[in-house]
């Protein structure tokens, strides 16, 4: 289906804003200005004030070389070609090789107008700061993406329950039909979650709103514990009364999971119940030592799942 995102949308008005304003100044070239424009504008402010500090910056070097190789040799095609064959280890020894394109637009203006004068050097100068500075200004403008982070945030933890409430199924019933669907999906989840919390903090500045990047990172700990234990949980074949309690606990758990942190309460009630484990009957079946000793593992993962969870300072 056809679509204009936002991202077209400024790049759209910033290229024809830094084409009009270099044209107004009757710069020479100024169709690049436009150029640098739609190289500089990226899909945060942050990577946009980078990639405009590393384009000016390989900018100023490439006049710097077109100086010194076109002046010195000649304007030749063998002098761009030897230029360009010792500008490029340069920018990338300097870190700022992403400027490559910008600047050899720019040096080929030099070659183009087969002279170098402080006049020229100015236009060119002010073509790379109309560009570069517009970009920045259309870039300011970000959508907020506070909604769909919340709804990824639910997704996760609708995920998660209905992942606790088939190994509370299991525990107590032994029925393997469940296929496993929700693993899939919470991995993909989680990692698009964390994508898009980070480009969220990249686009502020002045106030670094992180939270939800800790949470999903927070969220994707505990999921590997749970990617852990479901093999565990799945290796018992017969139902134990440790299964049960601890099946009661699981569902208990589930109304636990939120943005909220009520971890101790769990780490309480989790220590209370090895207590009882410890006060029960010794297992009198090969069977039945092995079901106890995976629960025993399993309640040991969910120890750490709950500690994860309790480190976690909740958004505000």
């Amino acid at each position: 289906m056809f679509k204009i995102g936002y991202r077209t949308l400024k790049t759209a008005l910033g290229i024809t804003t830094s084409m009009a304003l270099a044209n107004f100044l009757q710069l020479e070239n100024y169709i690049s200005a436009g150029i640098i424009t739609v190289l500089c504008i990226q899909s945060t402010k942050k990577e946009s004030v980078l990639s405009s500090i590393d384009r000016f910056l390989a900018c100023v070097v490439g006049i710097v070389f077109a100086f010194v190789f076109f002046e010195g040799i000649g304007y030749t095609p063998v002098s761009v070609g030897l230029l360009v064959l010792f500008f490029i280890p340069t920018t990338v020894m300097l870190r700022i090789q992403e400027g490559i394109i910008t600047s050899i637009v720019i040096i080929l203006h030099f070659y183009a107008a087969q002279q170098f004068t402080v006049q020229f050097v100015i236009n060119e100068l002010i073509i790379i700061l109309i560009g570069i500075l517009i970009a920045l200004l259309v870039n300011i403008y970000m959508p907020s993406v506070e909604k769909r982070l919340r709804s990824y945030q639910q997704e996760v933890e609708g995920n998660f329950k209905r992942i606790f409430e088939h190994i509370v199924v299991y525990l107590r019933t032994n029925d393997m039909s469940w296929k496993g669907e929700e693993i899939t999906v919470t991995d993909k989840l989680i990692q698009e979650a964390k994508d898009m919390a980070l480009k969220d903090i990249d686009n502020r500045f002045l106030r670094k709103k992180d939270g939800y990047y800790h949470y999903f990172t927070m969220r994707e700990k505990q999921f590997e514990i749970i990617e852990r234990v479901l093999p565990t949980v799945t290796s018992i074949t017969i139902t134990v009364e440790q299964g049960e309690i601890i099946a009661d606990f699981v569902e208990e758990l589930i109304t636990g999971i939120h943005p909220g942190n009520t971890a101790k309460t769990y780490l309480i009630k989790l220590a209370n119940m090895k207590k009882q484990f410890e006060d029960m009957p010794l297992p009198i079946s090969r069977e039945e030592f092995e079901a106890r000793a995976s629960l025993l593992h399993f309640i040991k993962e969910m120890e750490l799942y709950l500690i994860i969870k309790d480190s976690f300072i909740p958004m505000n």
